[in-house]
């Protein structure tokens, strides 16, 4: 029987951060499960992404156990439109956040994430917030994810660690990483990051517009991660 604390739950968009993380749970746990949250999000192609890269990693690790989708549309989309769930210009708000920027998103998923893995008997729940490269959202920094851990052990009565490979690393780092774990060909063609949903335009790092903002840092990162590798352009 596998115990809890080798058990991990895995916050899994299909995007390139949560395909590395998916692989870095799979590199440490004995059963891995996934997460994925439908949010009426513009970019809703990741969620064919995710069973994509799914499909890919199920024949080479028989520790990859249930995938589970919860449709949390309803409740973001009433508390008020933004760029990720609307087509409203993607651009810095009046407050400085992206108006990409989803209050309460990532606390709702670790919320949601830490229920589930309450009733999967599951202690180590993985997401793949960072505080390096990102595009300021507060919900992604480190003492959140701290608050957060400790609010979720005191109200659920359990001990959940909350892990975040990426917090610390930039975005050439975490290329860096899904090279190093193996996924780096899965990443650059089967995840999605583009805001816009475009999956029809391939890029050396993969598909988007090139033009959003997280087109922009995956595509400083790819090109940092390759000017220190020493590869070609």
């Amino acid at each position: 029987m596998i115990e809890p604390e080798d058990k991990a739950l895995v916050l899994f968009s299909g995007g390139q951060d949560s395909t590395t993380c998916l692989a870095w749970a799979l590199a440490r746990f004995a059963h891995v499960e996934t997460v994925g949250f439908f949010y009426g999000q513009r970019h809703a192609v990741e969620m064919d992404c995710r069973l994509r890269i799914r499909d890919a990693l199920e024949p080479l690790h028989d520790t990859l156990g249930a995938d589970h989708v919860i449709d949390i549309a309803g409740g973001l989309a009433a508390l008020g439109a933004t760029a990720m769930t609307s087509d409203a210009p993607i651009e810095i708000g009046a407050g400085g956040l992206p108006t990409t920027f989803v209050p309460g998103r990532n606390l709702l998923f670790l919320t949601y994430a830490a229920a589930l893995a309450w009733r999967r008997g599951v202690r180590r729940i993985v997401g793949g917030m960072c505080e390096t490269d990102f595009s300021g959202y507060p919900d992604c920094r480190d003492d959140t994810v701290k608050a957060m851990q400790l609010a979720l052990n005191l109200g659920m009565d359990r001990r959940f660690v909350l892990e975040t490979p990426l917090m610390w690393l930039d975005k050439a780092a975490t290329w860096a990483l899904a090279d190093e774990l193996g996924v780096l060909g899965l990443v650059i063609e089967e995840s999605h990051t583009c805001y816009r949903g475009v999956r029809d335009v391939r890029h050396a790092w993969g598909r988007g517009c090139g033009e959003c903002p997280a087109c922009r840092l995956r595509a400083d990162g790819f090109a940092r991660w390759r000017a220190q590798e020493g590869r070609a352009a």
